[in-house]
């Protein structure tokens, strides 16, 4: 039996007192009731503060979530309270299994039931704190706190309750609590039954696309002997896992669109693959998803390419991974890609994978650049067209406005070659500040003349001459 606030026939609130209860069961006070519900180890699900009690000064957060979760085999209260920009969390030690129900003051009689008077004497229950009741009588039940010493997680629960918040929405494992107070602060509380499982879980198992025990990561020593990345490898880690995180969605609308085939095997290039991270991340992640893949890496460097070919061997995957010892620019493969990749390919290298790729008319390319000197040297030579000079006085601005600009050029330059484009950023700026992706399809899509108006406009306001355009446009202008 219960009892609380309900809502009437008339759509208002009012207090509820359920059969068989007396009426002085129903004036114990919600806010009572939505305490009991907080301190209950085993029943609470999740509760919920927000709003401001009208009257009263704004909370310092905008609201708090409160739950149960386990951590190193004891029960804590989380709380995590939000503010405009981020999420606080601090956990309470519960108390112990044992505490979680009062035992009866003596001799083992049972605990007063549906608000029945105490065993003895017409001696009334503890509450709030007052001293025990003695010869015989039974304890309070309902909310009703042991006439002992506030614990830890009893005071935080009361402070919780303190603040002006205007409404708690409070999830049980048999019912729904929603607690609000009126323009006069009076508490109104609603009851609803539910069925709903406790989930006290904390130390979730986070959903990655490359998993940290793989042992190319452990051969590339990005992971340790248990299959842990490394502190010092994190951020190479997380570099190539986003893309990867981009390449397998990517992939898979190009041959859903028809534009790569499925009845043979999957030809991935990495241009200027250097120590061979995204080329094995790449070649692991397509394969493990069920491609026949045949990966290539292409790199002007002996000694890397001996290492990776040492890597690939311990792996077992010779026979459908190779390395090549080139130039982007020389590379010559037997059979046209259908996916190019390039991972901070310095300055024009990059422009350099981009040109490959269009000339095998790759239906597939993902190119993270890294560093753009070559527009960003010929913007120190050039006057910039008003009102945009102050973009290129400060040597940082300029730099960044480069960057921009570079980029956004070899974007438009690719779809005037039938490429759909999108600019993304695939990592976070804490792992690489160079964290922009080019992702393009290639759709066969005829340039516009609107197009090509446009990225003249650019250039020519501008006075540069982007390496892209210098490989690919003469070659071009003829189709145009």
């Amino acid at each position: 039996m219960r009892s609380g606030v309900g809502v009437g026939d008339n759509g208002a609130m009012q207090p509820v007192v359920r059969s068989g209860e007396p009426a002085r069961a129903a004036e114990a006070g919600a806010l009572g009731v939505v305490r009991a519900a907080l301190l209950d180890q085993s029943g609470l699900v999740r509760a919920v503060a927000s709003g401001r009690r009208r009257g009263g000064e704004a909370p310092a957060y905008q609201r708090v979530e409160v739950r149960y979760v386990d951590l190193k085999g004891q029960r804590h209260l989380q709380i995590t309270e939000f503010d405009e920009r981020q999420a606080h969390t601090r956990n309470i030690a519960g108390a112990e299994p044992d505490v979680a129900g009062a035992e009866p003051a003596v001799g083992g009689a049972e605990p007063a039931v549906g608000g029945a008077e105490p065993a003895v004497g017409g001696a009334e229950p503890a509450v709030g704190g007052a001293e025990p009741a003695v010869g015989g009588a039974e304890p309070a039940v309902g909310g009703a706190e042991p006439a002992v010493a506030a614990t830890e997680l009893e005071k935080v629960v009361d402070g919780l309750l303190e603040l002006p918040y205007g409404s708690w929405h409070v999830e049980t494992t048999s019912e729904t609590l929603r607690l609000r107070y009126t323009k006069k602060g009076k508490e109104l509380l609603h009851r609803q039954d539910d069925s709903r499982e406790q989930e006290t879980g904390h130390d979730r198992v986070k959903q990655r696309m490359l998993d940290p025990a793989a042992p190319f990561l452990i051969e590339l020593g990005i992971s340790d002997h248990l299959g842990r990345v490394k502190p010092s490898r994190q951020a190479k880690y997380k570099q190539i896992e986003e893309f990867c995180k981009l390449l397998a969605p990517a992939l898979d609308e190009a041959i859903s669109a028809g534009r790569i085939a499925k009845d043979r095997p999957l030809q991935v290039v990495d241009l200027g693959c250097g120590n061979a991270y995204l080329t094995l991340a790449a070649y692991h992640l397509l394969s493990a998803a069920g491609h026949d893949v045949r990966m290539t890496g292409i790199d002007h460097n002996p000694a890397a390419r001996k290492r990776n070919a040492r890597v690939v061997e311990a792996l077992g995957w010779q026979d459908h991974l190779r390395f090549v010892d080139a130039t982007i620019q020389a590379a010559e493969l037997d059979v046209r890609p259908d996916v190019v990749l390039a991972l901070h390919a310095c300055d024009t290298a990059t422009d350099d994978a981009l040109a490959r790729a269009v000339g095998w008319e790759a239906p597939l390319v993902l190119a993270a650049p890294c560093c753009h000197h070559d527009i960003q040297k010929q913007l120190k030579s050039v006057t910039p067209p008003a009102p945009y000079a102050l973009m290129t006085r400060y040597g940082i601005v300029r730099e960044r406005f480069a960057d921009v600009l570079t980029d956004s050029l070899r974007a438009a330059v690719l779809r005037q070659f039938g490429y759909r484009v999108e600019v993304v950023q695939f990592v976070d700026s804490q792992h690489t500040p160079r964290n922009l992706l080019l992702r393009a399809a290639r759709t066969g899509a005829k340039p516009t003349a609107e197009l090509q108006a446009e990225y003249d406009a650019l250039v020519a306001e501008w006075q540069v001459n982007p390496r892209l355009a210098q490989l690919l446009l003469p070659a071009a202008e003829v189709g145009l």
